[in-house]
């Protein structure tokens, strides 16, 4: 089961808030994903905008310059500007500096606005109204590390019940659970099966752990040690000090926490039961979402959106190809 995804297994459906904090770094980082952020399907809940990001989108390009601007609807090519939705809780896909949005998502959406010729203008709010701003029209589209499911497709909430019309979405970016290793990774662990045997640490009372519990009777007879903590910070010193192999995160989270380490850590291997973080698009605006479609694909052919996951350290988590709906 992926930690930051919905595509759960029915062993790890428990949504549990984690605080993930690098040990060699100041920066706290609220994980994990759209697990931490209530599920937008089953709330009327209205975002509130507490912050704007710093983006100068579509700066440098005139409208009619851009490669994608004809593909837009013409409210947004009049208007200049995609107003999205965000929950800026969540590094390093989005999160608040100084009174500014910053993160792999805002850097995305100026690497979009550069194919459409319009402005992403991000707005702060709380997760679980942001799919009802599309419906009423407050925001254009989402963009908040929201997992792109079969049941926010379909506005279902978690038991099945329609709570809406439901959203398109248009997938950008892959995110599972990942193993965070000391730097060289000395025990050569790439999948949880690798860890049977070992010993790693986990921050008590997570899916992590959950997702740690399962591997240990997968593993059998050859066992599996789990050293539960407190705090996450508590589990990443313990693998930093070599007493544990293995720490489990979200795997932009994971990527994050290796970045700020100072040379502590490192991913190890690719996400487990991975799943795609989606654009989110009202289903009646089908003429946006092909275009941002069309932009998605675009930034990945021209190398703008390697160069802005490089920034994050969260290459791991690459599409190489944009779908529509690609979640399940």
């Amino acid at each position: 089961m992926p930690a930051c995804t919905t595509r759960r297994s029915t062993a790890l459906t428990r949504l549990t808030a984690v605080a993930a904090v690098a040990v060699a770094g100041t920066l706290v980082l609220t994980g994990c994903g759209d697990q931490t952020k209530k599920d937008s399907s089953s709330s009327g809940s209205s975002s509130s905008a507490t912050a704007s990001s710093g983006s100068t989108a579509g700066t440098g390009n005139s409208a009619g310059a851009a490669p994608l601007f004809a593909k837009l609807p013409k409210k947004y090519q009049d208007a200049g500007v995609i107003k999205v939705g965000t929950d800026a809780s969540y590094a390093p896909m989005e999160q608040t500096e100084n009174g500014k949005i910053v993160g792999i998502d805002p850097d995305l959406g100026d690497a979009l606005s550069k194919q459409l010729g319009v402005k992403f203008e991000f707005t702060n709010g709380q997760f679980d109204g942001l799919i009802t701003s599309l419906y009423t029209g407050r925001e254009d589209i989402v963009m908040s590390a929201m997992s792109d499911t079969k049941a926010r497709q379909q506005g279902l909430d978690d038991k099945g019940k329609k709570v809406g019309k439901g959203v398109d979405f248009v997938d950008y970016y892959m995110s599972g659970s990942s193993l965070l290793v000391k730097k060289g990774n000395p025990k050569g662990v790439k999948t949880l099966a690798d860890l049977c045997g070992q010993t790693v640490a986990v921050q008590r009372g997570t899916i992590y752990e959950d997702a740690f519990k399962q591997q240990k009777t997968a593993c059998g007879s050859k066992g599996l040690t789990i050293e539960s903590f407190d705090t996450d910070t508590e589990a990443q010193t313990r693998v930093k000090a070599g007493g544990a192999v293995a720490d489990l995160n979200d795997t932009p989270v994971a990527a994050y926490i290796a970045q700020k380490s100072g040379g502590a850590f490192e991913v190890a291997g690719s996400p487990a039961d991975a799943g795609p973080f989606g654009i989110a698009v009202d289903k009646s605006n089908s003429q946006l979402r092909d275009a941002l479609q069309q932009a998605m694909q675009a930034i990945i052919a021209d190398g703008s959106y390697a160069q802005v996951l490089q920034k994050w350290n969260a290459n791991v988590g690459a599409l190489t190809t944009v779908k529509i709906n690609g979640g399940s």
